[in-house]
């Protein structure tokens, strides 16, 4: 008896685990890891390549579209594009408010203004209001290789956004004195400003409008400022950021201004050019 039960006492059961299983759903869910992981990478990927290439081609195709549109009707109506006569500068005043639209500083028309004196007063280009979706003008940047319609307004939407440059509205017309300000995308979207920290003191810039074209000559360069830095689109501009940077007498000015550094909207660049001719 007492052998049966040390007999008994020494028969183990046999325990069966199974791994194979637990091995083939922990495979599974690797491989749906990974599956998720490269999907995400390819979305992203994709996003890349429609913000930087895709984007940049079809603004630039509108853009060149709507230059040659302008072009065309300009010479049905049989338009010269230059004009000749030099010029100093006007006479303006007022205070403009400011608002922030698109990450860019905008302004809304001056609730003052003395007009200038018909002697120190350029041509008008007589350009009628048109939507934002509408170009008015031509602005060309030889060194740049640069040609791109301006459009009224700096919404991202109807205007930087199609490649266009914008026109800060209350800002004065092309040719005419105080302060002809614009601002344009750095990256993506046509990217019509992205070189223009190449500019330097002399280089000439043009603006055709419907009825002559006039010619500015850029004076200075404010390398960075912040983006409320709205003293720098002024009839008289000035950094407010970095006062040493603008004038203090007024004149036709040229405001060219887009973010920077490349790729981010923290600071703005901004090229102030001088009226020379129209």
């Amino acid at each position: 008896m007492r052998d049966r039960e040390r007999g008994r006492g020494r028969e183990r059961v046999p325990v069966v685990v199974q791994t194979r299983g637990r091995r083939r759903a922990g495979g599974r869910v690797l491989w749906a890891c990974a599956e998720t992981f490269v999907t995400c990478g390819v979305l992203v990927l994709l996003l890349v390549v429609h913000q930087l290439w895709w984007t940049n081609q079809q603004a630039r195709a509108e853009a060149r579209e709507q230059v040659s549109v302008l072009e065309r009707e300009w010479g049905e109506w049989g338009i010269s594009p230059s004009g000749g006569g030099e010029v100093e500068g006007g006479d303006v005043e007022g205070d403009a408010g400011v608002a922030v639209e698109g990450g860019l500083p905008a302004v809304v028309p001056p609730r003052e203004s003395r007009a200038p004196s018909a002697s120190s007063r350029p041509p008008s280009s007589r350009t009628p209001p048109a939507p934002d979706s509408r170009a008015f003008a031509i602005l060309r940047i030889p060194r740049l290789g640069l040609t791109v319609p301006v459009a009224r307004g700096v919404s991202k939407r109807s205007v930087l956004d199609k490649g266009y440059v914008g026109h800060y509205p209350g800002t004065a017309g092309p040719g005419l004195p105080g302060n002809f300000a614009l601002a344009g995308h750095r990256n993506t979207h046509g990217e019509p400003f992205r070189y223009v920290n190449r500019l330097r003191e002399g280089d000439r810039i043009t603006v055709r409008t419907r009825e002559r074209t006039f010619t500015y000559r850029v004076d200075q360069v404010l390398p960075q400022t912040a983006p409320r830095d709205v003293g720098v689109i002024q009839a008289v501009p000035r950094s407010l950021v970095k006062p040493s940077y603008g004038y203090s007498r007024p004149g036709s000015y040229l405001t060219l201004t887009t973010c920077t550094p490349e790729f981010s909207s923290a600071y703005r660049l901004v090229v102030w050019a001088k009226l020379v001719s129209w």
